[in-house]
């Protein structure tokens, strides 16, 4: 029950402010510059949308770093971080943050990464892996990003600490994952 939850996502008060998250997934789901103006002035209107817009300027600011990503994405480039976690080994790097499992009974904390092969947690008792390959699906809602196996039975939810994370690592798994399958469908071809 929990699950379905958080897959409806966050539950907000008053019009405006339900309008402008709206607005906002719309924009994550279709990043440009012009969007993501239109929404920053939309949050400060007079009179404001909320007392308190911390929140909605935090997802402002992942919006704002998600439209400098896809741009890259869609140039084929992707980030390239300098890392000396063992964990990595060879593999380039191109997402690293630090998150929770929290539905792990133990809830471990530890560091999400993201090379050109697999995603790796590197917290808790043990690493959890997924190679791209095997990623059937990304979803993001909120601060949390689920990697689902192919097997369905099977998927990984990493809590980011804000939504910049969040956005970014959704966005960089899911072209890992799709670039991934387009190589698997080129081998047997």
């Amino acid at each position: 029950m929990g699950l379905f939850r958080w897959l409806k996502g966050p539950v907000t008060n008053g019009n405006g402010l339900n309008t402008w998250r709206r607005e906002w997934e719309q924009t994550v789901a279709s990043p440009n510059p012009a969007a993501l103006e239109r929404l920053r002035r939309a949050l400060h209107v007079q009179p404001a949308l909320s007392d308190d817009v911390e929140i909605e300027e935090e997802m402002l600011d992942g919006l704002e770093r998600l439209v400098a990503l896809t741009d890259d994405l869609a140039g084929g480039r992707l980030p390239h971080l300098e890392t000396t976690h063992r964990i990595v080994g060879t593999d380039a790097c191109h997402f690293s943050a630090p998150v929770s499992m929290p539905d792990d009974v133990a809830q471990p904390t530890g560091r999400l990464l993201l090379t050109g092969t697999r995603a790796v947690f590197a917290g808790g008792a043990r690493p959890t892996t997924l190679a791209w390959h095997a990623a059937a699906e990304v979803l993001r809602v909120d601060r949390d990003v689920l990697l689902i196996r192919s097997d369905r039975e099977t998927a990984y939810r990493f809590r980011c600490n804000n939504y910049g994370d969040a956005l970014i690592a959704a966005a960089i798994a899911r072209h890992l994952a799709a670039r991934a399958r387009g190589m698997a469908r080129s081998r047997t071809l």
